[in-house]
């Protein structure tokens, strides 16, 4: 005998979904949006980081320094020319710093400028998905106390014909926002930790390889010789 095979109505589906909308009120249409909206910047800032090179490892980068410690400096930096991952942009803002006239102190502060506006594009968005986790719940609380509210109202009005079921109902509905509320959090908060702890790799990668940029660039030429010979 052949399994009986399911079928989904997608009128059925799209009915079931307004029905759920609509018990929630005001409040659960906002949550639905901001849903939406979650969803949409969570799948931008992976985007923009497969974009920035965050999972590439910095192949090219470590390239470059190989050259650059082998005073190699024009070839190193021309490994890096338009390379768009931060951690390759980075490491050529450094050696064109270190390459030039400036002095040391103001080679590092232009590194560290630069630094500082390429974390600010990989931060770009956490703030976003950081309101989404703490505003989700807040919506949800707001409208399980106005549904609550418009549960007692009700059977205050009832009296003595009040039924427990029609509170009971009252109370359901209004649960839901909360519910949804926390499922909008919950994942907008795992997104956030995750794109903070690949921020902060990124800074920490960047730090070391602009580090090892300057010491290179101080190094003495016995020290250059060695390190070409390894």
């Amino acid at each position: 005998m052949e399994p009986e095979s399911i079928t989904v109505d997608p009128a059925t589906g799209l009915s079931r979904l307004t029905d759920f909308l609509q018990m929630g009120g005001p409040a659960i249409w906002a949550i639905a949006l901001l849903s939406v909206l979650t969803v949409a910047l969570i799948l931008w800032k992976l985007y923009r980081f497969a974009c920035f090179g965050a999972w590439s490892g910095g192949r090219h980068s470590r390239a470059a320094l190989v050259k650059w410690k082998a005073g190699q400096h024009d070839a190193a930096i021309g490994l890096l020319d338009g390379r768009r991952s931060l951690r390759a942009r980075l490491t050529r803002a450094a050696m064109m710093a270190a390459h030039s006239n400036l002095t040391d102190t103001e080679a590092r502060e232009e590194t560290g400028r630069v630094a500082h506006g390429l974390l600010a594009k990989a931060r770009g968005g956490l703030r976003g998905l950081e309101l989404a986790a703490t505003i989700g719940p807040l919506i949800g609380l707001l409208g399980t106390v106005t549904g609550m509210i418009s549960a007692f109202q009700a059977l205050q009005e009832a009296g003595a014909r009040a039924d427990p079921s029609t509170l009971a109902g009252g109370i359901w509905e209004a649960l839901l926002t909360t519910a949804a509320g926390m499922a909008v959090a919950i994942p907008a908060q795992v997104a956030l930790t995750w794109f903070e702890s690949i921020t902060d790799r990124l800074r920490e990668d960047m730090e070391d390889t602009a580090t090892q940029v300057f010491v290179s660039r101080e190094a003495t030429p016995e020290t250059i010789r060695a390190l070409a010979a390894e």
